[in-house]
Formats: C-alpha cells, structure tokens, sequence
C-alpha cells in the first residue's frame, strides 16, 4: 500500500505546486487563496474518494485519497498562513480565511462524496 501512497503523492505534490504559482499570478490579496483552492479541491476529491472507496476498494484510498489529496492539500501551510495574517494585523482576512476554509472544505467533501454516490 505504501508504494500507491507514494504514487499519488508523485502527482499531487507538483499539482499543488503547478496550483499554487497559478493562483498566486493572479491574486494580489493578503487572502491566501492559492492554499484555499488545493484544500478545498483535495476536500472535494477525497469525498469522491470515500464514496468510491466501495467500488474501487482500498489501493484507490491509499492512491488517491491518502497519496493524492495528502500531497496537495496542507494543514500546516494553512496554519502559517493564519498565524502570519494575524501577525500582521490582518485579523479580518485571517478570520475569513479559517472560517471560509472550513466551510468551502466540508461543502466540497459533501459535494464530492454525493458525486461519489451518484457514480457508484
């Protein structure tokens, strides 16, 4: 299993990457949106993934859910950010930004695991 972990991991990490430069060159707010988009997508594909986890069984789990959405979503960086927007006095743009985090991650893993149930 560790090996399908290591495989989705091979493509979610340049994703988040590839994500994060092209969210970044096109917002110029102190709202971190290049970290919001990859959580709120990974949230959305690993609620795809649950749903699917019945049909595809557990390497899909491990290679998309666990591997996959691990390397493009961040906690940590999600964390900073927060911590580093309030560092700066911007108490409103941090308190948007968990609170929208939060609320757009479980919407879109509802949304996937729906989807999820739609496919299976």
């Amino acid at each position: 299993m560790a090996l399908f972990v290591g495989l989705g991991a091979v493509v979610g990490a340049p994703l988040r990457y590839l994500t994060d430069r092209a969210v970044q060159s096109r917002h110029g707010s102190a709202f971190p949106w290049e970290t919001f988009t990859v959580n709120v997508l990974g949230s959305f594909v690993l609620g795809l993934v649950v749903a699917a986890t019945a049909v595809f069984g557990p390497v899909t789990q491990a290679l998309v859910g666990t591997g996959f959405c691990g390397a493009l979503t961040t906690y940590s960086t999600f964390g900073y950010e927060t911590f580093a927007l309030t560092g700066r006095g911007e108490l409103r743009v941090a308190l948007g930004y968990v609170l929208g985090s939060v609320l757009a991650g479980l919407a879109a893993a509802a949304a996937g695991f729906l989807v999820g149930l739609l496919l299976v």
